[in-house]
């Protein structure tokens, strides 16, 4: 099932945090160790949503990596078109079993755009901007930065860092309070 959360909505994060730890809960995710891997490019606008989340949720890395939590694409270390694959089998190697939840920009409907989505199921990256690249995920973030359609790559190239900057930030912050308030994983909280 395909959730939508307007960030402009005074309610949106929690409810976004609630529905995101709800997926949570049903894959069993306090046995298994969580990856994120945060898809995009710094060289696009529009499309380095993943990388940015990347960047934001390493602020919080010592709270997530001793305890199981694996951020993979940030600004420094994107994982992108041309690495998607070899990032995948690297988490398959060394996080086999893991919970993975994909983050990337979509592109959508006039409506949407500035909307986050939440989902179950892999992330089909590229699809946007006609790539073929492998899909990923149990779980997937996206947000809708531009519209799609004709010239969808040069629309990537002008959205406004603006609003990526504010879906970064909802998407992050709704992750982290998400994890942080989990009942299941009750020593997150003495971590910090």
């Amino acid at each position: 099932m395909l959730q939508y959360f307007n960030p402009g909505d005074r309610r949106a994060l929690f409810q976004f945090a609630d529905a995101f730890s709800e997926l949570l809960e049903k894959y069993d995710y306090e046995e298994r160790e969580i990856v994120l891997i945060c898809i995009g490019s710094d060289r696009a606008t529009g499309d380095c949503l993943g990388p940015i989340v990347g960047h934001k949720l390493r602020f919080h890395e010592r709270f997530f990596t001793k305890k199981g939590f694996h951020v993979y694409g940030t600004l420094e270390k994107p994982v992108h078109a041309k690495n998607l694959e070899a990032s995948i089998h690297f988490i398959q190697l060394y996080h086999p079993g893991a919970l993975i939840i994909a983050i990337d920009a979509s592109l959508g409907v006039a409506n949407h755009v500035g909307y986050i989505t939440l989902g179950e199921g892999s992330l089909c990256p590229g699809v946007g901007v006609d790539k073929n690249l492998p899909s990923v995920g149990d779980i997937f973030i996206t947000g809708i930065v531009n519209l799609s359609g004709f010239g969808s790559q040069m629309l990537l190239q002008t959205t406004h860092l603006n609003l990526v900057m504010q879906l970064a930030d909802f998407i992050s912050l709704g992750i982290y309070r998400s994890l942080r308030n989990s009942n299941l994983r009750p020593a997150l909280q003495r971590a910090e």
